[in-house]
């Protein structure tokens, strides 16, 4: 096997951990096992969207901050700093010049291990919330 399938293996097991951990603290929480049916599928839909939904969120924002979103928050956070410091201001630089040097900075990820992950948790949390409903729900 190829040394990068190997690492992109690597990163898939290890996202799919994380969610796997998360989903399980979410079931042993709300005390799976001990209630009736509908309970533990109710259970199960809101352990597997949970772990789905914070993985997908998280890419999401590994993206936005990729692609520069957050660099101006950056920017106001590191001029606030510098003004109460002395002689901050004599290492001001302009917002063109201090996001061209953050854009060159970054590294943008070619793998979206922790997107698809999530997105299949989210999945499987939806479909729980489907058999939830068509089986127990009563109108």
């Amino acid at each position: 096997m190829k040394q990068e399938t190997k690492e992109k293996l690597i990163k898939y097991a290890v996202c799919f951990g994380v969610e796997a951990l998360i989903a399980f603290f979410v079931i042993w929480s709300k005390g799976f096992f001990t209630d009736r049916a509908a309970v533990n599928i109710q259970i199960l839909s809101d352990a597997f969207f949970v772990s789905g939904i914070l993985m997908t969120l998280f890419a999401c924002m590994l993206y936005i901050s990729g692609e520069g979103g957050l660099i101006g928050i950056g920017f106001v956070l590191r001029n606030v700093v510098l003004a109460f410091i002395p002689m901050g201001r004599a290492r001001h630089e302009k917002y063109a010049d201090y996001r061209e040097r953050k854009l060159s900075e970054a590294k943008k990820p070619g793998d979206h291990c922790m997107l698809f992950t999530g997105l299949f948790f989210l999945i499987i949390g939806i479909i729980f919330t489907a058999i939830w409903y068509v089986k127990f729900y009563n109108v």
